[in-house]
């Protein structure tokens, strides 16, 4: 645009007014071609998407304060790389994408760190606390699909995703739970209190597909303002796709639901910021270093799920006893156990102190407690067999997720506070190692299929029997 407006002043002077006209309008002409310049640049950057956060009844310096106690226990609970190498280059490449968020006036305190875990897999907790797996960066074909992994987990923390599902899970539990204290409570302290410090990032990075899409959206556009080849993120999940084609999914899309048509998304993106840019970087040498680096360091051996363990066992459940109230039903369990509310508002768990552990693929699992939940279901509470095939469906969607799973006794007829009920006798690999056996009672009420999985290692399971009696004993329904 500039060169074409500029031959076509510099003819127009020397036709018609001279050398001295020509050059009195060649400085006006260089003048709009910089005042076109800098308007065109504005424009481009306006057709980009606008992203906004959603709900939050947190303050981004309570994110901070949730991310930094979050980190602190995960840095205690997995196994970090220890190379001071990676970790600084990590920082070098994170702070560099940080830079290009917009955050406003909040001064986030970014940090990176590598995990040694090969599955492939980051996450951010809020307030910028990055782990980045090693899987992630031994996969990653150049810097660009690596700086495409964390600017995706980094808008997330921009995005301010985590409180949001925070927020959510509150409300869900209803207005006491705010109340009682969350807003007014810098650190963060009754959501930790209530969820478990470590046990807190299964709420905080449970995103929804419309949270992704966002972390999709936003990290292509810091990938192209930061100069590397915004091509690079739909390139990654292509990549993952393809090795992983006919096989389980990597953990980063177990973690992180699939937005549907991502790539073509993310190539949308790239035409509403013009383009790829001609000197797009794809690759560096200090990557190929640092990933040399990462191949090189030892592999950690997670525990496996059916083979014995020697994690210290949870103190004993306490006789003394806390009450629980929902929507649909009350209970009361041991006041040593902490209550795990679920994301969605669909159920809760409650466990002792290191009762939720790693399942060896990064996931937290109850080894030990309770997990309730209610179940919306469209069978006819008038058939006679209407509990015994909710019952059944419980039990499958437990075994599709739990593939060892199996029934070992067969379901008997029982009463819950009055209700008729169903008891059920499970096994399955306990994330404490071993063989665990899990006691399901389910009950219908018009609110659906009423679930409550009581579940403990084989081995101590007698140790908890008469507690989880106790518990299923105070259950109430609302009437």
């Amino acid at each position: 645009m500039g060169v074409a407006a500029r031959s076509r002043l510099s003819e127009t002077g020397v036709v018609l007014r001279g050398l001295q006209a020509f050059r009195s309008d060649l400085v006006t002409a260089v003048g709009l071609v910089l005042g076109l310049s800098f308007l065109f640049v504005p424009t481009l950057r306006a057709q980009r998407t606008q992203l906004k956060p959603g709900l939050n009844i947190f303050n981004p310096q309570q994110d901070i304060e949730i991310g930094k106690r979050v980190a602190a226990d995960a840095e205690k609970q997995l196994a970090l790389c220890n190379a001071p190498k990676v970790d600084a280059y990590l920082t070098q490449l994170g702070s560099r994408l940080a830079q290009k968020l917009p955050t406003g006036s909040v001064q986030y305190p970014f940090e990176f760190h590598c995990v040694n875990d090969k599955a492939i897999n980051a996450f951010a907790l809020p307030g910028g606390f990055v782990f980045v797996n090693r899987g992630a960066i031994e996969v990653a074909g150049d810097e660009a699909q690596l700086a495409a992994v964390m600017s995706h987990e980094l808008s997330h923390v921009a995005l301010r995703h985590g409180t949001t599902q925070a927020t959510k899970a509150q409300l869900a539990q209803g207005v006491l739970g705010i109340a009682s204290g969350i807003l007014g409570d810098t650190t963060g302290g009754t959501l930790l209190t209530e969820l478990g410090v470590f046990a807190a990032g299964g709420v905080l990075l449970r995103y929804s597909r419309a949270a992704e899409s966002q972390a999709d959206i936003m990290g292509t556009q810091v990938l192209y303002d930061s100069g590397y080849d915004p091509r690079a993120m739909a390139q990654f999940f292509e990549k993952l796709e393809a090795e992983t084609k006919g096989k389980n999914p990597p953990e980063f899309f177990s973690d992180h639901p699939s937005p549907e048509h991502r790539v073509e998304r993310v190539d949308e993106e790239i035409d509403k910021l013009g383009g790829v840019p001609s000197n797009a970087k794809r690759d560096s040498a200090d990557f190929e270093a640092i990933k040399r680096e990462v191949l090189a360091l030892p592999i950690v051996k997670k525990p496996v799920p059916g083979e014995p363990s020697v994690a210290a066992a949870p103190a004993s459940p306490s006789g003394s006893f806390a009450a629980y109230q929902a929507g649909a039903y009350s209970l009361k369990y041991p006041d040593n156990w902490k209550k795990y509310p679920d994301s969605d508002g669909g159920g809760v768990s409650f466990a002792p102190e290191r009762g939720v552990l790693d399942d060896g693929s990064g996931h937290s699992a109850l080894a030990y407690g309770l997990i309730v939940s209610v179940t919306k279901t469209k069978v006819d509470p008038a058939d006679a067999n209407a509990l015994q095939d909710a019952t059944r469906k419980v039990i499958e969607e437990l075994q599709q997720a739990n593939p060892n799973m199996k029934v070992t006794h067969a379901s008997e007829r029982v009463r819950l506070n009055g209700q008729p009920g169903l008891s059920t006798y499970l096994s399955n690999d306990s994330p404490a190692g071993g063989q665990e056996t899990d006691w399901i009672i389910t009950t219908l009420r018009p609110e659906g299929v009423v679930s409550f999985v009581c579940v403990a290692p084989l081995s101590a399971y007698g140790n908890y029997d008469k507690t989880f009696s106790t518990i299923l004993d105070s259950v109430r329904f609302a009437h």
